[in-house]
């Protein structure tokens, strides 16, 4: 089984695209496509960078793409929901049970409150998720005068991550217009995500660093 055959599943896009509408509903940022896909790929890179197994890499990828589904049910314990959720998708689509294990652990321990790096899957995930800041996740640029979530997300003009693993470090880079954001509004809302990212590179080996502007601040 395959991470194609999940992103072309009909029953998958649906959920993927209503957890969205309702994300918006509540006046959350962009958690549609544009945000599972580069979750999916950002997790897939991690693991492969450090030399995982392709299985490995491909378990990321999909618990990457899957990881919010949850939200179609409510935002409160989405991570649970999604991994209950993905448990159905990955039966029907009759996935290793191993496989399912890993992908539903990881799914399941990815939010902030409640998870933490469980295998090397999960690590992967978090890091992908939590590092995924941008303008284009805003929905409404006119709330990013009343709304910091909004106008963090929206005063970023890049973010990357980057694994070095003869240096074992896991580099988060965000270039921030300070015009809109400053770096320590970001710190602000987004301080239990970075530590959760902290978390989870040191379940892989590595040590974690966010680089603002060129400057390195953890």
């Amino acid at each position: 089984m395959t991470f194609e055959q999940i992103k072309n599943d009909d029953a998958v896009r649906t959920y993927i695209a209503h957890a969205d509408k309702t994300l918006e509903a509540l006046g959350f940022t962009e958690h549609s496509f544009a945000h599972v896909t580069l979750s999916a790929r950002r997790a897939a890179y991690i693991l492969e960078t450090l030399g995982y197994p392709a299985g490995t890499v491909e378990l990321a990828r999909i618990a990457g793409y899957l990881h919010d589904i949850g939200n179609v049910v409510n935002r409160v314990d989405h991570s649970q929901s999604g991994a209950i959720m993905a448990f159905r998708i990955l039966d029907r689509m009759e996935f290793p049970p191993e496989e399912i294990a890993i992908i539903i652990s990881a799914i399941g321990n990815h939010d902030e409150g409640t998870g933490i790096p469980v295998n090397e899957v999960a690590a992967a995930l978090i890091i992908a998720d939590k590092s995924d800041v941008r303008r284009s996740r805003v929905r409404n640029p006119e709330d990013v005068k009343v709304d910091i979530h909004d106008r963090v997300n929206y005063s970023a003009t890049h973010s990357d991550v980057t694994v070095d693993p003869e240096a074992k470090t896991l580099v988060l880079s965000l270039e921030v217009d300070t015009s809109i954001s400053s770096p320590m509004e970001y710190l602000e809302i987004f301080m239990k995500r970075m530590l959760m990212c902290r978390t989870a590179t040191e379940k892989l080996g590595l040590t974690f660093h966010l680089d603002i502007n060129g400057q390195r601040l953890l």
